[in-house]
């Protein structure tokens, strides 16, 4: 059972909820102004699984987007806390060159604890792929920073991080710990940073599968806007999950005032 009130703090997708396809939605700075003024605090999630938070940050910044390090919260960020607590972690990476600078547990020889797998365009090979089944079989667990099926650009859709995932789930016969959206688990760490529950946050994103899903799974209240992937997923017969639907981030700042105080 989702809570209803009171909505102490806002989970807000960024691709397609505050940009897509390389442009700003209209009045989404606007729209993010509103709701601090409102009182509410606002961490900013994102399945980026390309490069690290300080690059984010900064591809952000380019967008003109307001966003403070502290209100970012990704599942890179997620894997490295997870790493840091596992004594004697030996992690065998399928990950972007981006990534692999960022990580100090990363090594080349067995034995592994883990195989993590991110976006790698620019890195993968057979050779990797088939290094990463090995480790498996030989007992180490499967991190998926994210298992998204596709992700859009300004030239069109692209193959994502999941079909990669599946792939190695099938042939070692294990399952993924999803680190990223939808998991629950992430949903609840960023939450935790604002120092409140899940179930007094509302989710907010365009993606049924990943934000509305996993936020109403969390126990959130969910809002699904219809820009980014609402199209598609209309069509497909996935939108409609969400506890309410806006038309984009513009609307969010008077459906929350619309909400009785807690």
């Amino acid at each position: 059972m989702r809570s209803q009130y009171p909505v102490r703090a806002v989970l807000l997708d960024l691709e397609g909820t505050l940009y897509a396809n390389g442009e700003m939605i209209p009045g989404a700075v606007a729209a993010l102004t509103e709701l601090r003024e409102q009182g509410l605090a606002l961490r900013f999630l994102t399945n980026t699984d390309s490069e690290p938070a300080g690059r984010t940050l900064a591809r952000l910044a380019g967008y003109g987007l307001p966003i403070g390090q502290e209100e970012l919260f990704t599942p890179v960020m997620a894997a490295e806390s997870l790493v840091a607590a596992t004594p004697n972690a030996r992690v065998y990476a399928v990950v972007s060159q981006a990534l692999r600078e960022s990580f100090s547990c990363l090594v080349d020889e067995p034995p592994f604890t883990h195989v993590l797998v991110g976006d790698c365009r620019d890195t993968l090979s057979y050779p990797l792929l088939d290094g990463a089944f090995r480790a498996l079989r030989s007992g180490a667990a499967l991190l998926a920073l994210q298992r998204g099926r596709y992700f859009k650009r300004a030239d069109g859709d692209h193959l994502d991080t999941g079909a990669v995932v599946a792939g190695l789930e099938y042939a070692a016969g294990v399952q993924a710990r999803v680190l990223g959206k939808p998991s629950t688990d992430f949903f609840a760490l960023a939450a935790a940073t604002l120092g409140v529950e899940v179930t007094e946050c509302l989710v907010v994103g365009d993606d049924a599968t990943t934000d509305v899903a996993g936020g109403n799974a969390a126990g959130a209240r969910t809002v699904q806007v219809r820009t980014g992937k609402y199209a598609d997923q209309r069509a497909d017969g996935l939108a409609g999950g969400a506890d309410h639907t806006i038309d984009s981030i513009t609307g969010l700042p008077g459906l929350l005032r619309e909400f009785p105080e807690g």
